[in-house]
């Protein structure tokens, strides 16, 4: 099916194929990143992060067609690092210990740089990437059901499936909520979240 002109907007005009346009992508992207946490959103115009990244306009726009595509290769790189780590946390041997590193995983996805997260958290919001958000979130869905269902220690569920979909939810609103209040104690809000996941988790147990 083809792709509908939003969702062409917020791709890449080309992909770097060499080292050193992998590097003048980066060095772009990063730029993006540091005006986001320093000025915020409205100074973080394509301008100002050409000039940022020590490279011209043409060269920004031979990678992205406009700022709306650059932000979303941002979210793209910092969310990398959550999935390498859910995916982590999916392979740790016992249920709780599993479901465990991936509130950890995901406090410090959230905690590594807050401003940028925080921002990023508004940008999703507003551009339609909704197709990208499903698949992130069938992911970490998937990973608890495993966390659930197969490992050692896992609950007695009547519905895995719903209970990883409600953890889900749990996990990622007090997140966000503790994003938008600027905390940065990660260990106080992973005790909290694992408070909320473990009584839920107590509460969903199946009765025989």
């Amino acid at each position: 099916m083809p792709k509908s002109p939003a969702a062409q907007r917020l791709k890449p005009r080309k992909s770097p194929v060499q080292q050193r346009s992998a590097r003048t992508v980066e060095a772009v992207l990063e730029a993006a990143a540091r005006i986001l946490e320093t000025r915020g959103l409205a100074a973080c115009t394509t301008n100002a992060i050409a000039e940022r990244a020590g490279v011209s306009i043409g060269s920004l726009y031979q990678y992205f067609p406009n700022r709306d595509a650059l932000t979303v290769a941002l979210i793209e790189r910092e969310t990398a690092q959550l999935v390498a780590d859910i995916e982590a946390a999916s392979r740790v041997e016992h249920s709780r210990d599993s479901v465990l590193a991936m509130v950890r995983a995901s406090v410090a996805h959230q905690m590594r740089r807050p401003v940028l997260a925080r921002l990023i958290d508004f940008e999703e919001r507003r551009l339609p990437l909704g197709e990208r958000e499903a698949r992130l979130a069938d992911l970490i869905q998937a990973a608890l059901v495993g966390a659930l269902t197969v490992k050692p220690g896992a609950p007695e569920l009547d519905d895995a499936s719903l209970v990883a979909r409600d953890l889900l939810a749990i996990v990622r609103g007090m997140i966000d909520a503790a994003g938008e209040r600027d905390e940065r104690d990660a260990a106080a809000l992973e005790a909290r979240v694992m408070r909320a996941v473990d009584g839920y988790v107590a509460q969903s147990r199946r009765v025989n």
